[in-house]
């Protein structure tokens, strides 16, 4: 999802291009703000003007972190793949 706001500038839009409601995506996203020590996600209100979602740098770091985790659990599988056998 934070990837997808970045991209798209929006949390309706976002949670569009994953085909997800904008319920769920704003719970989603209202639960990550609420949990971290600050905010991943700032956003504006619509209206005539529009609104609009950004990432925080904490956000941006939340993104980093799980690429790094995940690469390293990769790395992990595969590696352990090698010793598996029946």
């Amino acid at each position: 999802m934070l990837e997808r706001i970045r991209e798209h500038g929006s949390i309706s839009a976002a949670a569009r291009s994953i085909e997800m409601s904008y319920r769920q995506a704003w719970a989603l996203v209202n639960s990550m703000n609420t949990y971290s020590h600050t905010p991943l996600v700032s956003s504006a209100t619509g209206g005539k003007g529009g609104g609009g979602a950004s990432l925080t740098e904490t956000g941006e770091k939340a993104i980093a972190l799980y690429h790094a985790v995940r690469a390293d659990f990769d790395a992990f599988l595969a590696k352990r793949s090698e010793s598996l056998t029946l």
